[in-house]
Order: structure tokens, then sequence, then C-alpha cells
């Protein structure tokens, strides 16, 4: 609307001046003063606002309403002063009032008379305390934002609607070396520098839209520092909704990207098991990729701190290979040197670094001037590779900006593909040789064995298969110790090794049984290999400071007599050396069909065996032992019989040892504990006087720690003694020297159960053996007794043997007495008791029964006669 139509405007009443003034009031605080500043009157509104009545501050000073600090001080005279000069003042001010303080905006108007004194001076007042709170907090929050902002190191930039950037955080600073004040351009020139005006039309046309925008790209920093990042421009609106603020920020993304660069190619190559060459050849092509004009090589690091070229692709191969089996230290090139000091090594001059001077006629006419190594390492932080950028000298700065990144990155892939290749060899190592030997396995001498076969078939040539199992290495283990064992299958397999031609094949079979094959051998030539071995196993081997020398056992099948597959030879080798350990200790034997025969019997003997104590076919027959002076009867032995129902009786001759062999004693010495006791009981029960029982137990029994408490049970369930029961334990036993033996037999003792040494004198008799040894009785082994009527040594050592029972207080018993005369002269001897077939044979428990009861007195009278 013009000003020429003003008069057309409607009229507005005026408003009568008391209700401006009320209006005023209600709006304003308003107070008058003297012009020296005494307080005259105000209104209710400045009251509310001060908390103050007004009869308690009217004739008060403005002094009075501010701060002591600012009331004492010439500022407040100044303030004053100007009023009374007639000069409007205005501003923020901070007024005490009753609950503290608050803030005010105020305006201080003097009033003049006619003649311009200041009569007057009115204060009119707003309270702005919670703008200025407000205020306060928002710029308290602005600085913790810059804060975060700052401590980050991803680059904040902030732009204007037109694109001029007006706040960076330290992070841009950092990353692109731009502060504020250096930057010259809009955000979209400094993110697009080459891109046309179409792209950064594009970029501000998505941010109108309202939506995040984000994308990757290579930025340069003021140094020309190249990053890869990604970006994210997020707008920001006042209000209204008007394009206000561009918040932009970069994250550094490079050594992301140059890890994906790298990894996806070279685990995609793992993952197709390509060699470990061509996937460190990946590695350095990849790395080459992203800094052009510059070489990679990567070499392997052994045990013996040797290198191993593996993966070079634009180096000469003839380079690569100089390098093979040289040996690291602090002056072997980048390389060595990086090895040695497991520490990065630069040599930005090949020519005259001393460290080169063995390699550089090879390195320098390609070209290159610097080269860069890095010790690769692996879990442990063992060094097994080293990593090497080689530089021609224009691209050596570019190389430089990515060096810690590229190294990261590729060293960490070098270190899992070497640990994986590392793993592979471990774990064929683990399948297919035996680790404590390093010899081939089962599994892969099968395999080179069935080879050797298929050749040896084709040439009609002869092969054999050798079964060698170490003698006494038991013994080995058990005094010196498992690791002295295992040192001493070590031993044995190195000299396998040199004893054997170069096509011979050896392995570790299991425990300490070895396996050789030697094709193109007949039985001549196996002699004369075998008599090599012997020689070197014969050899001193000194273990835990012993001396031992070495024995084995073999046995020795032929191809193709004796089998045409590598399972068969074996089994018939190993059935062959079971017989040879049978011979003696040292021996070896080629297999035969009487071996083959044996074998088949034994194997049908153990089913039977195992068939017999699962379905009750074994019983017990019970000798007598008698008082030679009295005839009284002094207990009975158990004595396992088996009646089987195709091949008859079984002399226990044949089944105890086959017991023992194939692991079946334990449970046929416990099944005659059980049965022995249960006769026990029965026949006391039924009134029969039986005063105890032996029963014969064997090495194997007693290494079972659990032996004791067996026997404790069985007297218990059966309501017995412990003095009812005898246990009978051989020589041989001494001989063994495990510990839970010993245990055994004293937990037996304390019991209460008698111990007796049986078969005494004819084994392994020892007079210390025997003061150790907690055992109540001997029994005189039916061999003295047999030569005892024409033969004075049987004679003099019956006697010996006696005295020493005597001088020890144990009870000695003769067995396999069969005629009156050695009756009569056991009994001039002074023997207290005997048992044989002159008095009874092993009985069943119904005969024995009947035989207690009827040839007590049959007995005396005939001995009496």
């Amino acid at each position: 609307m013009s000003t020429n139509n003003i008069n057309e405007l409607p009229d507005i009443p005026a408003v009568p001046a008391h209700l401006r003034l009320a209006g005023l009031e209600q709006a304003l605080a308003i107070a008058e003063f003297s012009p020296d500043g005494v307080l005259g009157w105000a209104n209710a509104h400045y009251w509310a606002l001060l908390g103050d009545a007004d009869a308690e501050v009217i004739g008060g000073h403005h002094r009075s309403f501010c701060y002591p600090a600012l009331a004492g001080s010439g500022d407040e005279d100044a303030f004053w002063a100007r009023l009374r000069n007639g000069e409007i003042c205005s501003g923020q001010v901070e007024r005490i009032d009753h609950a503290g303080s608050r803030w005010l905006e105020a305006t201080y108007i003097p009033v003049p008379d006619e003649q311009g004194t200041v009569i007057h001076i009115f204060k009119m007042a707003i309270d702005i305390s919670a703008r200025l709170q407000a205020e306060r907090e928002y710029h308290e929050s602005l600085h913790r934002l810059s804060l975060a902002a700052d401590a980050s190191d991803t680059a904040i930039a902030i732009s204007d609607s037109k694109g001029n950037i007006m706040y960076v955080n330290r992070g841009f600073s950092r990353m692109l070396g731009w502060h504020l004040d250096e930057i010259n351009r809009t955000i979209s020139e400094l993110l697009m520098p080459d891109a046309e005006h179409a792209a950064q039309y594009d970029y501000y046309a998505g941010l109108d839209t309202g939506e995040s925008t984000a994308w990757e790209d290579i930025v340069v920093g003021q140094d020309q520092q190249r990053y890869w990042v990604k970006i994210v421009s997020n707008l920001v609106t006042s209000k209204e909704g008007c394009w206000q603020y561009t918040v932009t920020t970069l994250t550094d993304i490079t050594q992301v990207k140059l890890y994906a660069a790298l990894q996806q190619p070279t685990l995609d190559a793992m993952v197709q098991e390509l060699p470990l060459a061509e996937i460190l050849e990946i590695i350095c092509l990849e790395a080459e990729r992203i800094v052009p004009d510059m070489a990679t090589s990567i070499l392997e690091v052994d045990a013996a701190g040797k290198l191993h070229p593996l993966a070079a692709p634009s180096l000469p191969y003839a380079y690569s290979k100089s390098l093979d089996g040289v040996e690291v230290g602090p002056m072997v090139g980048s390389c060595g040197s990086a090895a040695w000091l497991n520490e990065t090594v630069k040599v930005n001059d090949i020519k005259t670094d001393p460290r080169w001077s063995p390699f550089c006629h090879m390195v320098w006419p390609l070209g290159y001037t610097a080269c860069w190594s890095t010790p690769i390492c692996n879990s442990h932080g063992m060094v097994v590779g080293t990593f090497a950028f080689y530089f021609h000298e224009n691209n050596r700065p570019v190389a430089e900006r990515f060096h810690p990144l590229l190294v990261d990155a590729c060293t960490a892939l070098c270190a899992l593909a070497l640990e994986r290749e590392h793993s592979r060899q471990r774990i064929r190592q683990l399948a297919f040789y035996d680790e404590l030997t390093g010899l081939p396995n089962r599994n892969l001498l099968y395999a080179k064995a069935e080879q050797a076969l298929a050749a040896m078939a084709r040439n009609e040539q002869a092969l054999a298969v050798l079964v060698m199992d170490m003698d006494h290495f038991k013994k080995v283990n058990d005094s010196l110790g498992r690791s002295a064992g295992d040192e001493l299958l070590c031993r044995v397999a190195a000299k396998l090794k040199k004893g054997m031609r170069a096509m011979d094949m050896a392995g570790r079979l299991s425990g300490n049984a070895f396996v050789l094959v030697l094709p193109q051998c007949d039985a001549a030539q196996v002699q004369h290999i075998l008599a090599r071995i012997r020689t070197l196993l014969m050899e001193p081997v000194l273990l835990a400071r012993s001396s031992l020398s070495v024995s084995a056992s073999v046995g020795i099948a032929m191809f193709p007599e004796d089998g045409r597959d590598v399972g068969t030879l074996l089994h018939r080798a190993e059935m062959a050396m079971y017989q040879a350990k049978k011979a003696g200790r040292g021996q070896s034997r080629f297999f035969s069909n009487e071996i083959n025969v044996r074998a088949q019997e034994r194997l049908m003997f153990e089913n039977a065996l195992r068939d017999a104590l699962q379905h009750n076919q074994l019983h017990l027959h019970y000798q007598p032992q008698m008082g030679l002076s009295t005839g009284d009867l002094h207990g009975v032995e158990a004595l396992a019989r088996w009646n089987h129902p195709a091949m008859g009786e079984v002399p226990p001759a044949r089944f105890i040892p086959l017991a023992e062999e194939c692991g079946l004693i334990n449970e046929l010495s416990r099944w005659v504990l059980h049965e022995a006791c249960r006769q026990l009981a029965s026949w006391r029960d039924a009134g029969l006087p039986i005063p105890c029982v032996a029963v014969n137990l064997s090495v194997s029994n007693f290494q079972d720690v659990h032996l004791p408490s067996l026997i404790a049970h069985v007297l218990e369930s059966n309501g017995l003694l412990p003095k009812d029961l005898i246990v009978e334990l051989t020589e041989s036993m001494l001989l063994d020297n495990t510990p839970g033996v010993m245990q055994s037999i004293e937990a037996i003792d304390a019991l209460g159960v008698r111990l007796s040494l049986d078969d005494f004198g004819t084994g392994y008799s020892s007079l210390s053996y025997l003061r150790r040894l907690p055992v109540s009785g001997l029994k005189l082994d039916r061999s003295f007794v047999v030569d005892l009527e024409h033969d004075e040594a049987a004679q003099a050592l019956s006697s010996a043997i006696l005295e020493i029972g005597r001088s020890l207080h144990l009870n000695v018993v003769a067995e396999g007495v069969e005629t009156p005369a050695q009756h009569h002269m056991l009994l001039e001897l002074g023997y207290p008791v005997a048992q044989g077939y002159l008095y009874s044979p092993p009985l069943p428990a119904d005969q024995l029964t009947s035989w207690v009861q009827s040839s007590k007195e049959a007995i005396r009278d005939k001995h009496k006669a």
C-alpha cells in the first residue's frame, strides 16, 4: 500500500494515557531514582522481580542492588554521572535479589526539568536470567561437541548452504593438513577436485532432497598425500526448513581398502588349495599393482636360519636362486638383516650400503636403488620369512606413503599362508609319520609297500617284510623312565636308516616294534642286511648315564611265497617274530606253514578259553597238603582244570600260559579266587574241617592295584578270615621291578592273608629278595623231590632249603611226593608238610569231601607199615 493512500486508513481511536501506563507496568519492571541514585518509587512488577517489600528498600541507594565489587568501584559513580548528564544508558546487568541474583535487560532514562537539569531517572527492565542460562548451556554444549569432534580421527567439515567451509575439526587438519584459514575452496571442490561441474551439481542436488549422501573416494591432502576415505554428507536445516549447513565426515579407510584388495584374491587362492608359491605370488602381484613400478619378494627363513626364495614375480629368477640357502646375518642385504634383527631394515642406497655388497651387482643394473625388508613372524613371534620392496628412485616417495599399510597387510597375509602351509605339513607329518622317530607310520608304509609290491610283481623279483621287536624294552621304560625309552627308539630308528639300502623302507609299527620293507631282496640278502643292522644295534647307547646294547627279535616274510599283499606279509612276519621271541632274545625266524598252523591253533585255543570263562566250563580240583609226622590235613591247593567238549581235558600247562599271553589271566585268577573261597565256605558249612585253601596268582595279577581290595571283598562275602587263604606267588615275580607289584604284596600281607613262594629253588632264588618279601611259607619244587632217592645233591639242597625256611620262620611244603621212599626221606629231613599223588591226586570238590572223611586213617596205617 502506497503512502499516497495513507488518508484512506481507518481511524484508530486513541488509547488513554493511563491505559498505556498500565500496559507498560504489566510488561516492565519500572523504578524511579533520584539523580544521586536513591530509590523513590517502584512498581509492583519491580518488587516481584527483586523479591523485596517496598517499605524495606524505599530510600535505599542503587548500590544496595549491586554486588559489592561493583558498588564500591568507580564504575558505579561514573555510571550515575553519565545519567546526570542526560545520557540514556541500557544493557545487561546483574542485580541482587532475595534468592541471590538475576540478570536484567535494563534501560535508564534521565528526566530533566524545564531548565534541562536531570531531576528524575526512570529505570525500565525485563528479566533475562532464563534466556542467558539457556544461552550459556547452549554454548557449553557446543564447546563439548567441539572437544569431541577435535578428539576424533574422523575428519569433520561444516559448510554453509553455498558450500563455503565454516568449520573443520582437528582430525580434518591432521588428515589433510589444512586449517580453516588455509582453505580457499568449497566442500565439493575439496572432495571432487577433478570432477566436472555436473558431478558437483549432483552432489548438491542429492543433499537438497534431505537424504544423507555417502560414497568412497581418494582425496588429496595439502602435501599431496592420498587417502582412501568414506565420505558422508548430511544436511542441517533451519527451523523454517531451509538449508542452513552441511556436515561432512571423512573416515580414513585406506588400510581397509588395501587389506581388501590384497585379502580377497589371496583368500580365494587358499580356498582353491593353490600351492604356497602361487599364493605368495598373488600377494606380490597385488602389492605391485597398488604401487606400480615397484618389485616385491618373499623369502622363507628355515629352522637353521637360512633363506629360501618363495615368490618374486618381477625379479630375475637367477637373482632369487642366488639367495637360496644364504644364512641370515646382520650384514646380509636387507632381507638377511631384517630376519636377523627381527625388525624392518630400510636400505635407501643399495650401491653404497655395505650390507648389499655381495648382491648389489645383480640388482643395481635392473634400476633398483632401494630395498626395504620386513620380517614375517608366526603366531609365536618367530621369524619365518621376509617381505621386501625394491624401489626405483622416482617411485620411492609414493611407496613410502603406502609402505606401513602395505607392510602390515602383506606380512599378515604371508604369515597366514606360511603358517597354513606349516600346519598342512604338520598334519601330513602326523597323518603319515611317527611323531617320535620321524619314520613312516603304518598308513604311509602300507602305501609305499603296495607300490613296491606292484613293481616287484611286474619284474618278478623278491621282496622281504621284516617285523623287528626290541628285546627287554619294558625294562628300559621301567628302570630308566619313558623319556629314556623314547630316546632309545629314536636311536634305533636312526640305526635302521643307516643299515638299510637307499631303496629300503622302514616304519614304526607300534610301541617298540619296527617294520622293514626290502625290495629286490632274497633270503640271503635279507640275512646280510639283518646282520649289518644287528651290528649297529649292538653298538652301546648311552641313556640316562647307562650304557645299553640293544637286541631285537625279528620275523621275516617273503614275497611272493609267503603272501602277495602287504597285510598278509606283515601278519606272517609278525607271527614269525613271536616264534623268534620264544626261541630266545636276539633271534630271527622266517615264516613257515608250521608257524601258521601253530598260530591258527593258538587262536582257536584262545577263543575256546574265552568261551570257557564266559560259560563256566572251567572247574577246580583240590590237592590235599598233609602233615608228614601226624598225617593231619594241613590244607588244600586249588588247581584250575578245563575239560573242553571237543578237545577233552586241556592240561593247565597249556591253557595257563595262553591266558597270560592273551590277557585273560586276570579274569581267570578272579574266577579261581572266588570259586576256591566259595568252596571252602561250603565245606565248612557242611562241617568238613578244611584248614585253609591255597590259590596261585601270576605276576600280572599283582600288577593290578585293586587285587588286595578284591581279596578282602571275596573273604568277607564268604565269611572267611584272612588266615583261611594262602596266596602262592612264583619266583619269577622277584624280577618284576614294577612298583605296583610290591605294593600289592605288602597290602595283601597287611590284610593278614598268608603268602607262599611257589617252586622255590628252580628260578631266580635270591636270599636278599626272600628276606625282604613278607612271605610265610616256601614250597620245595617237585624237581628236588623226584631226585631225592638217588641224588645226593638234591638231598643236600632240599635240606638246605628246609634250614633256610626254618631260620626265617617259614612253613616249608614239599610238593610232588609220589613214593613212600620220598615220604620217609622228607620226614627224616624234617619237612613238616607235603603234597603229591602219594597222598591224593587233585580231586573235584565232592570227591575231596569223601577222601577227607575216609582216607585219613588209611594213609596213616599205610605209612606205619
